[in-house]
């Protein structure tokens, strides 16, 4: 799937931002990368949160290979059901962009210093 068609699919969600990587594409909102196409598929990002969701939806993890070894990501299949409904659409792409949004605000988070007898600066 191209950008323009990438683009149209999440029409009824709202305006995206479409990039090449790794062969496919990054999905973009408010500058989260919250979805990807790969091979013409599209994969939601994924979290604790609406892992279960996505699994009763009969939905499965985008895997790569990487060095001979199979890579499961965070980003899981979009429900078939979404192609054709928009509301279902906006429905499952809200999950996607509030677990890349969990996941950013989780980085942005400071790290507590590390070892004993660490001091703050």
């Amino acid at each position: 799937m191209n950008a323009d068609g990438l683009k149209a699919l999440f029409e009824p969600f709202g305006a995206v931002a479409v990039k090449r990587m790794f062969g496919g594409s990054g999905i973009y909102a408010e500058r989260l990368c919250f979805a990807i196409e790969s091979g013409g598929e599209v994969f939601l990002k994924v979290d604790g949160q609406s892992e279960p969701s996505f699994l009763a939806a009969g939905s499965s993890p985008f895997v790569y290979n990487a060095r001979g070894k199979p890579m499961t990501t965070s980003y899981w299949r979009l429900p078939s059901a979404a192609y054709d409904e928009p509301g279902e659409l906006v429905r499952w792409a809200a999950l996607g962009l509030d677990a890349a949004r969990r996941a950013a605000a989780a980085k942005a988070k400071p790290k507590p210093a590390k070892g004993k007898g660490a001091k703050a600066k």
